[in-house]
C-alpha cells in the first residue's frame, strides 16, 4: 500500500509519455490501408484527382487507382466484374443514367454518409441518386451541354458581310437547331475548317439524338415502354445529323468520334460551333491547352422544333460496393472528394457543382475576381440545369437500350440505311430488349 503513490506517478508519466509520443506515431484512422478504387478517366474528370493525396495524408491510408477509363469503357469492365463476380475493389465512378444496372454490386450509402452532408446537395440530384428508397451514389457534379461558338468566326467582318448577303439577317449565334444546321454549312470549309462536329457512337450518339428528339416533340417510349422514337419526329432528328455528315459541315471522322475528339477538336480553332459540356470551359480558355482562348463565347442550347431545348444531362457520382472490406474508409473518401473544397476545385473548371452552396459560391468568386467568361459560363450551365435538364429513363436497361440504337444511327449518318429504316431496325431491337426484360408482361 504505501507503494501506491509512487505506481501512481509511474502509471500518470507513463500516460503523459504515451499522450506526447502519440501525434508523432499517429498517421492516421485508416493507416496502413489500400482502398482500391475504379474512376472514370479523361481531360475533365482527372483534375479532381489531384486532392488524392491530401486524403492520403490526412488518413494514412493509400489510394489505388485500378482502372481509368471513359465512362463507356468503365460501363463494359463493371458489368464483366458483376458477370464474372470479381469485385474486389471498394469505390466506383457512377453515373445517374447508369446507376440502375450495378444495384446488384452498390451498397446504399445512408447508413454511412451522415444525413447532414448529404443535405448540402441539390435535391434534385440526390432523388436521381435513389433507386427504390436507397442512395446508391454521392453525385461530384451535373452535367448538361450548352453551346460553345468561336468568336473569331463570327466577330470576321467577312464572313458577316457574307452571312448577311446570303441569308438577309445579321450573323449571330444560333438560338435553333434549323439555325445551328444552317450556319455549320455556312462556315464550313473542309478540311481546314468545320461548321460543327457531333460524337458519332456509343450513348454519345444515342443521347444527343435522343435530346434533339424530346426537343422536336418526340419520346424514346410510351408509358407501356413501347419504342416510339421511329416517329417523324424522330426521322427529323436522324436526318439532322446525316444533312450536316453528307454536307461536309462535320469531320469525315464524326461517326466514330467520343467525348474527347469534340473537345480537342474545338480547342483547335478548326469548328466554329460546339455543344459540349461544362468541363471543358477551362480547358477552351486555357492558352496552354486550345488555340482559341480568349475567343470562347458560350449560349444556352438551341431550341427544336417543339420550342423546347435539348438539355440531356445526368450527374456524375461515385458509389460503394457492397463487397467493400473497409466501407468506412471508403464513405470517407467518397465524401472527402464530393465535398465543398473539392466541388469547388470543379466549380472553377466551369462544371457546374451538385453541392449547393458550392454553386453559390463559385458564382460569387468568379464575380468578385471579374472573371467574366466563367461567370458566363456558369449562368449558362445553371439555367441549363434548372431549366432545360432532363434525364433519359432511369431503367436498368438504359445503355442495352443505348447500344442497340446507337449502331443504327450511324448507319443511317454515313449513308448506309435512311432514318426511317434504321429507326424502325433500332425500335424492333429495343422491342425485343424490353419484351425480354419483362416490360410487356
Amino acid at each position: 500500500m504505501k507503494n501506491q503513490p509512487f505506481v501512481a506517478s509511474l502509471t500518470l508519466l507513463s500516460t503523459l509519455a504515451a499522450t506526447l509520443v502519440m501525434p508523432a506515431a499517429w498517421a492516421g484512422p485508416y493507416d496502413g490501408y489500400t482502398l482500391r478504387v475504379k474512376l472514370i478517366g479523361g481531360e475533365q474528370y482527372e483534375p479532381l484527382y489531384s486532392v488524392i493525396p491530401e486524403w492520403e495524408k490526412k488518413t494514412g491510408a493509400k489510394v489505388q487507382i485500378v482502372s481509368s477509363k471513359s465512362h463507356f469503357e468503365l460501363d463494359r469492365e463493371l458489368k464483366q466484374d458483376i458477370a464474372s463476380g470479381k469485385i474486389d475493389y471498394c469505390l466506383f465512378s457512377n453515373h445517374t443514367n447508369f446507376a440502375a444496372q450495378y444495384v446488384t454490386i452498390t451498397r446504399d450509402l445512408k447508413p454511412l454518409v451522415p444525413a447532414d452532408f448529404v443535405s448540402k446537395f441539390s435535391p434534385r440530384v440526390i432523388q436521381q441518386s435513389t433507386i427504390k428508397g436507397k442512395l446508391l451514389e454521392i453525385p461530384r457534379h451535373s452535367d448538361i451541354s450548352e453551346l460553345y461558338y468561336n468568336k473569331k468566326a463570327y466577330d470576321d467582318p467577312a464572313n458577316k458581310a457574307a452571312y448577311k448577303a446570303k441569308f438577309g439577317k445579321d450573323l449571330a449565334p444560333p438560338q435553333t437547331w434549323d439555325e445551328v444546321a444552317q450556319q455549320a454549312k455556312f462556315f464550313a470549309k473542309p478540311p481546314n475548317f468545320y461548321g460543327t462536329q457531333f460524337a458519332g457512337k456509343d450513348e454519345a450518339i444515342t443521347g444527343r439524338f435522343y435530346e434533339m428528339l424530346v426537343a422536336n416533340g418526340g419520346q424514346l417510349f410510351d408509358k407501356n415502354f413501347k419504342p416510339t422514337f421511329n416517329s417523324p419526329a424522330g426521322v427529323k432528328s436522324l436526318n439532322w445529323f446525316v444533312d450536316l455528315y453528307k454536307s461536309g459541315a462535320v469531320p469525315k471522322g464524326a461517326p466514330n468520334y467520343v467525348w474527347d475528339d469534340l473537345g480537342n477538336g474545338f480547342a483547335s480553332g478548326t469548328v466554329a460551333l460546339d455543344l459540349d459540356w461544362g468541363g471543358w470551359a477551362s480547358f477552351f480558355n486555357d492558352p496552354k491547352s486550345s488555340k482559341i482562348a480568349g475567343n470562347v463565347g458560350i449560349v444556352r442550347a438551341p431550341k427544336g422544333s417543339s420550342g423546347k431545348r435539348t438539355g440531356w444531362s445526368g450527374s456524375h457520382s461515385f458509389s460503394i460496393t457492397q463487397s467493400c472490406d473497409n466501407p468506412k474508409a471508403a464513405a470517407d473518401f467518397l465524401m472527402f472528394i464530393t465535398g465543398f473544397d473539392a466541388q469547388m476545385l470543379e466549380a472553377r473548371r466551369g462544371l457546374m457543382p451538385t453541392r449547393l452552396d458550392a454553386q453559390q459560391a463559385a458564382l460569387a468568386e468568379f464575380k468578385a475576381k471579374n472573371e467574366t467568361y466563367l461567370t458566363e459560363v456558369f449562368n449558362t450551365f445553371a439555367a441549363g440545369m434548372r431549366e432545360d435538364s432532363f434525364t433519359p429513363p432511369l431503367i436498368p436497361e438504359w445503355v442495352e437500350v443505348s447500344n442497340s440504337i446507337w449502331p443504327e444511327l450511324q448507319k443511317a449518318i454515313v449513308g448506309d440505311k435512311t432514318s426511317k429504316q434504321a429507326l424502325d431496325d433500332a425500335a424492333k431491337k429495343v422491342e425485343a430488349l424490353m419484351d425480354d426484360a419483362g416490360y410487356y408482361k
